[in-house]
């Protein structure tokens, strides 16, 4: 069993994207107790995301510290969109440019994923 998740949600649109976030990690973490095989994206807003999780304070910090392993990366295109990409390069995050689409620097390619056998879940 593989699994994709791929966070979207926007840390700045509060509790719903809060709840999103706890429920994408949770998922992750729920694969990996089954031995699954798991892979986290951070896609659009949810770029966003990094900074904001590394807080040891922040409610969901000890969860995303759980799955942290799992986490293949940050797109970078929505990274450059939408101003994540200085705090992901800072924290240590892989930038994503698998699929290369035009006027991006590259996003994560979901084509490839699904190929490579993941089931890709949004969260």
């Amino acid at each position: 069993m593989k699994a994709a998740i791929i966070i979207l949600s926007d840390p700045k649109a509060g509790e719903e994207a809060l709840g999103r976030m706890f429920n994408g990690l949770a998922a992750a973490y729920d694969f990996q107790q089954q031995g699954a095989e798991v892979g986290i994206y951070f896609q659009g807003t949810g770029t966003r995301w990094p900074g904001v999780l590394a807080d040891t304070g922040h409610p969901i910090h000890a969860l995303y510290k759980a799955v942290e392993g799992s986490v293949v990366g940050i797109s970078c295109g929505c990274a450059d969109v939408f101003g994540a990409r200085e705090e992901a390069e800072k924290a240590g995050f892989d930038l994503i440019t698998d699929n290369r689409v035009p006027g991006t620097s590259g996003l994560p390619s979901i084509a490839k994923i699904a190929a490579d056998g993941y089931t890709v879940y949004t969260f």
